[in-house]
């Protein structure tokens, strides 16, 4: 990532987003303002951003459509604004792939932090995170295995035994680091939630199940049949390491 970090504010409402976008740059963010997800797309045809903040609730065009594009062709980190999205809404677009969201009027200090957080957890890992892989054994202290995959814990990445790296969205790398520290121990969603400080009880308790499946896509030998990530009737689910599993 650049040493200033380019973001795209998308929003229709030309004080709104000319308001984000001065206070960026005034925090040394580079910046480039989109009135909706066409000007949007011819921005990133030229050079994918590093983040996009975007309004949900645009009249050309809802901002739960260009998640879905863009995370199709792409893994950059969204930052979803709500003004008067409902609950489902907010699920629907953390299942597309989104990071994180702030409700309208959002406190800039706040919308800040929240960048600098899913900026950090969507950094390219270092080179000498990347060869850790195959290091010392005190490096791989940061290394999980989950299934088909290990979880690298410094660099937030997921990759396989070839050392591809396989992408993770913020929220699923934090329901796996929960998983890899509490490894044997069964965690209700609420619990799942609570350790991987989610803050909208809500919207997340109704997109764990799905979250998982999606996890259990990426790592588990066999999805249909889950034997790392278990479901554990009545109780939420375990993480089985390897050497634990029959």
């Amino acid at each position: 990532m650049s040493q200033n970090p380019h973001i795209i504010v998308v929003d229709d409402e030309a004080p709104a987003r000319e308001m984000v976008g001065d206070y960026l740059k005034m925090h040394g963010f580079a910046v480039t303002l989109c009135d909706g997800g066409k000007s949007l797309r011819a921005e990133i045809e030229t050079k994918l951003p590093d983040l996009v903040v975007l309004d949900l609730n645009m009249p050309e065009e809802d901002g739960l459509s260009i998640i879905r594009d863009l995370k199709a062709k792409s893994n950059v980190p969204v930052i979803m604004l709500t003004a008067t999205a409902s609950p489902i809404d907010r699920v629907v677009g953390l299942e597309l792939g989104a990071d994180d969201y702030i409700a309208k009027p959002c406190e800039l200090r706040e919308l800040m932090a929240r960048i600098r957080s899913v900026l950090r957890r969507s950094a390219p890992p270092k080179p000498a995170a990347a060869e850790a892989a195959s290091a010392t054994k005190a490096d791989t202290a940061q290394l999980v295995r989950f299934g088909t995959k290990w979880l690298d814990l410094e660099a937030q990445a997921l990759r396989d035994d070839d050392g591809n790296e396989h992408p993770l969205t913020a929220s699923e790398f934090g329901l796996l680091k929960v998983f890899a520290a509490n490894p044997k121990r069964v965690l209700s969603r609420e619990r799942l939630l609570e350790l991987a400080n989610a803050r909208d009880a809500e919207a997340f308790d109704r997109a764990v199940d799905l979250r998982i499946m999606r996890i259990r896509r990426k790592i588990e030998p066999d999805p249909t049949k889950p034997a790392v990530i278990r479901t554990i009737r009545g109780g939420g689910y375990l993480f089985s390491p390897a050497s634990e599993r029959p």
